[in-house]
């Protein structure tokens, strides 16, 4: 714990009291609580907190809904709160992505147990989200390499691996990515043909 952001959402204000006292003591910082779906809804969306503690019954839009939205959106994780054990809510949770679902009255333990899980869980989500956009990135690139090699060998009558190195010394000569000038290359091949 590093004095990570918490929005706290819960419908009774005893309760957002008892849970804020938790929260805090452990260390965490609670940036904003909301007593309702709608205004927790748009507090989150401009606080982006690290994480999100949830009353799941409150009148208005179901909170399992809200949970939804925000794990949708990839803002934080959710730990929701429910004074209900029903089946249906549990399959509700789970479809909504949340990274626990706790009983209350909330035990302390459990609570930043819940917490603790869920922004490890929530960061190594985040790491391999950003791997794979990087080797998305590096798949395109390659493609655009590949294709300009292709076309260099074409018309100039020269090796792959020549071809290669034209590409080369053009993005270290002209400071671009090496994409950038594979793309040029099929660019003018595009023009001449047309």
């Amino acid at each position: 714990m590093s004095g990570e952001t918490i929005v706290l959402v819960e419908r009774d204000l005893s309760w957002r009291k008892k849970i804020k006292s938790m929260i805090s003591k452990a260390g965490y910082k609670v940036i904003a609580t909301s007593g309702d779906g709608i205004s927790a809804l748009k507090t989150i969306r401009i606080r982006q907190p690290d994480l999100v503690v949830l009353d799941v019954e409150f009148p208005g839009i179901d909170g399992v809904d809200v949970a939804k939205i925000i794990c949708q959106d990839n803002i934080a994780p959710v730990v929701a709160l429910t004074s209900s054990r029903s089946v249906q809510l549990m399959q509700k949770a789970k479809e909504a992505r949340v990274a626990a679902l706790l009983n209350k009255p909330v035990d302390e333990g459990d609570l930043l147990f819940s917490i603790e899980l869920a922004l490890a869980n929530f960061q190594d989500k985040i790491s391999m989200q950003s791997k794979i956009r990087e080797l998305k990135d590096a798949i395109s690139e390659r493609k655009f390499i590949e294709k300009a090699k292709g076309i260099l060998m074409e018309t100039l009558g020269c090796s792959e691996k020549e071809a290669f190195k034209k590409i080369q010394k053009q993005s270290m000569n002209n400071r671009i990515s090496m994409e950038q000038v594979a793309k040029a290359v099929i660019m003018m091949e595009k023009l001449k043909g047309s």
